[in-house]
């Protein structure tokens, strides 16, 4: 992994240069956001590990684990099923769900009776519904066994549940004030998507687009090879070589100390306001085939650059960025939302302290359009 990128790739869809989801940012710089959606994602492909999203261990083993897991991770610390899921399927697991596949035949049936507890029904709708609340993981599971595994997790819930009704658990101060806390959350997730997520139309989507992006100018991408090493000595001694006839690619894998080494110091493409001042104006400065005479320093170290190739990149069509557009729309009108209804509030802070911080991030996101608060509140679509 290169040390050169301005942000780290920890975004939902785009980030700006200080790691930030693109979709908090004000309508002002929205340009500035889509020509990040592109850089994004070249980002990404150079830095995650792609998981695949089937089981390694066999299949009933793992929905146990994972069931399990999810029963626990409501009460204590978010569950990772990272070692659930990780590589090719283990022998077995292809028979153990075909024999699920009729399961799956019934998605569409949410009244669909899948089992009963004491007598009581538990349907595909109330499976689903469990699938999609109790963890994120489960979305990665192939249709059949994510009902499964929500079942299995459903039915320890709902064991212990009888069991703390019997204790009458459900009936102290501490359970109560729980219980409000999680209906005031489920109304507000349900008046977010009556009142925002449903009344963006395609057409908004569409209109934002040809408003912001498919009028943005072309981008010109360059993509670079370096070698990064830490002395300035080092790095003429580099360029030498070169000057020698000795092959960059070489070099970099021979000497660099930058993650890409082992690719021959390979950035690929990259587009203006990715990387470091001084590293993008010498990348941009040179020829293709040309590298760079003298040693560029940067904050890590110094480089010899050499520019493989230059191209124009059109905007990017619109069906390759509409969820992104929509999910930028969404959080620009739950910010609005919320900043209308906070300010029908009568609300008496007991501390000052704690009112002054109150209406300085209030002015905050009212000047700058984003919300750091806001964007953990907003439910997702």
């Amino acid at each position: 992994m290169s040390t050169l990128l301005q942000s780290d790739a920890n975004f939902g869809f785009a980030t700006s240069e200080a790691g930030k989801p693109v979709g908090c940012y004000n309508t002002g710089h929205i340009r500035a956001k889509f020509r990040r959606i592109h850089r994004a994602g070249k980002r990404s492909r150079r830095r995650e590990f792609h998981m695949k999203a089937i089981l390694k261990v066999p299949c009933r083993k793992a929905l146990a684990v994972l069931a399990a897991s999810v029963a626990l991770a409501s009460f204590s610390a978010p569950f990772s099923a990272s070692a659930v899921f990780a590589q090719d399927a283990a022998p077995g697991t292809e028979k153990a769900a075909a024999t699920t596949a009729a399961a799956s035949a019934e998605k569409d049936d949410p009244s669909k009776v899948l089992a009963t507890i004491n007598g009581k029904d538990i349907t595909v709708g109330e499976v689903d519904q469990a699938a999609g609340d109790l963890d994120p993981q489960f979305a990665r599971l192939p249709v059949e066994q994510r009902r499964l595994a929500a079942l299995a997790a459903l039915i320890d819930i709902k064991a212990m549940a009888g069991e703390a009704e019997k204790d009458k658990l459900d009936q102290t101060k501490e359970f109560k004030d729980r219980m409000e806390f999680l209906r005031e959350r489920a109304l507000h997730n349900e008046y977010f998507k009556n009142a925002i997520v449903d009344k963006i139309s395609d057409a908004d989507v569409r209109a934002r687009y040809d408003k912001e992006i498919a009028a943005m100018p072309p981008q010109v991408e360059v993509r670079a090879r370096h070698i990064l090493v830490k002395t300035k000595e080092e790095a003429e001694a580099i360029i030498k070589k070169l000057e020698g006839g000795a092959k960059f690619e070489d070099l970099a894998k021979a000497s660099s100390t930058d993650g890409t080494a082992s690719s021959g110091g390979d950035l690929g493409y990259f587009s203006e306001g990715q990387m470091v001042p001084e590293f993008e104006k010498a990348a941009f400065a040179l020829k293709p085939g040309e590298y760079t005479k003298e040693p560029v320093q940067t904050q890590f170290g110094y480089h010899v650059i050499q520019l493989e190739d230059r191209r124009t990149k059109q905007p990017p069509a619109y069906d390759q960025v509409k969820d992104q557009i929509r999910s930028i729309i969404m959080r620009e009108r739950y910010i609005e939302t919320v900043k209308k209804l906070r300010d029908g509030l009568k609300i008496d802070y007991k501390d000052p302290a704690i009112e002054k911080a109150m209406k300085d991030a209030a002015a905050a996101q009212e000047a700058s359009g984003k919300d750091d608060a806001s964007e953990d509140d907003a439910p997702q679509e």
